[in-house]
């Protein structure tokens, strides 16, 4: 029987794209669009900014692991005073220092995979980590890391099911393919208290956030047909078949968080 670890690292697996299908891809699909990730303007009040806020003191520091663009520190200046960024490229290091000197708050980026790079990163109030633990496959040891750098908190925030479930769809319609459905948030916390971590887990609805309403219609068929593992000549299929879509629904999301416990 395999624990929640190894089930969790299974399932993750399963999304791998069958090598028949990536060996005819004309650029690699797994891309990140800096605009999807780029915060502008005020930062909408969310479960996972309260309760990073309920832990971050007067002046306070925050680690945000996998920031991106930093929505998940941004929102929370002030009382954040400091923050650091960990990202694994530098475009969105870039955009990360860019969002914090428009706010005016001290900060440093870290460039690197986490917890690799975990030596570098300060010991901080609190730590965020959004949307990223879908992409690790060797889960207690990333969150152990979050766990060792908080004097105060864990918060992480992810989808309730994998974020790449919304493309079945279009996988069905271009490859015929069928794809999983696990692992989930509910399974992200059982591993998280495998290691001997009490976390908490809030389930709720962002109404506000949709990666797809910051791209334009063109921008969404490209970045689509690239991670379809298509070929230029097919972004107009791309194009129709998402125009004739219905939108995509609010996004359900959970926070898992705790309260680090020091000896």
């Amino acid at each position: 029987m395999m624990s929640a670890a190894e089930r969790w690292s299974h399932d993750l697996a399963s999304w791998s794209i069958p090598d028949e299908i990536l060996s005819r891809a004309p650029e690699s699909p797994w891309i990140h669009p800096v605009k999807m990730f780029t915060v502008t303007g005020q930062v909408p009040q969310s479960p996972s900014h309260d309760r990073a806020r309920e832990a971050l003191p007067t002046d306070g520091c925050v680690l945000d692991v996998g920031c991106g663009g930093g929505r998940a520190s941004m929102a929370l200046i002030p009382p954040a005073v400091q923050v650091t960024g960990v990202d694994e490229e530098q475009p969105m290091l870039d955009t990360f220092a860019a969002a914090a000197a428009e706010r005016s708050v001290q900060h440093a980026e870290v460039l690197g995979q986490w917890p690799a790079v975990q030596e570098r990163a300060p010991i901080s109030d609190v730590v965020v980590c959004h949307h990223v633990l879908y992409n690790v496959a060797d889960l207690i040891p990333f969150v152990t890391a979050l766990n060792a750098h908080a004097r105060n908190r864990v918060v992480i925030e992810i989808p309730t099911t994998h974020p790449l479930t919304h493309m079945a769809p279009l996988w069905r319609e271009f490859w015929e393919l069928d794809r999983p459905t696990g692992p989930t948030a509910n399974d992200a916390q059982e591993v998280i208290r495998s290691a001997g971590i009490n976390a908490n887990l809030e389930s709720w609805v962002d109404e506000q956030f949709s990666a797809r309403a910051q791209l334009s219609a063109q921008e969404q068929a490209h970045f689509m047909r690239i991670r379809l593992c298509l070929p230029p000549e097919r972004e107009p299929d791309v194009a129709r078949f998402l125009a004739s879509a219905p939108p995509p629904p609010p996004r359900k999301t959970a926070t898992i968080w705790w309260d680090v416990v020091t000896s």
